[in-house]
């Protein structure tokens, strides 16, 4: 989805707000998709998990420092959210500046 819903998904909220990826129209469409009945997978399993990115800068050693924005989702219906058991980030896996994530279901 390339956009950080909540101030919960990246480090530095307050100095983003004006950035690609933090605008509020871009977190206000994002709210509508929810809102359209589809579910955060992550934040469904993991409501207050703090550091939990999916993006670091190159710049600065972001990612060794965990300086991240979780801006990869799994999306899911409504009908399907209980089937889900987790949602891993695989952070220690490199090779882009986005780390793989992955959707454990029972289907």
């Amino acid at each position: 989805m390339n956009v950080a819903h909540q101030e919960i998904d990246l480090t530095n909220p307050k100095t983003n707000t004006k950035n690609a990826g933090f605008t509020k129209e871009e977190r206000d469409g994002m709210t509508l998709f929810l809102e359209a009945g589809f579910v955060d997978t992550f934040r469904h399993l993991y409501p207050d998990k703090t550091g939990a990115y999916t993006f670091w800068s190159y710049f600065a050693n972001a990612r060794s420092k965990n300086i991240g924005w979780r801006l990869d989702y799994f999306l899911v219906s409504e009908r399907i959210k209980n089937k889900i058991c987790d949602n891993v980030m695989r952070d220690k896996v490199y090779g882009s500046d986005h780390c793989p994530i992955v959707l454990y279901a029972v289907l």
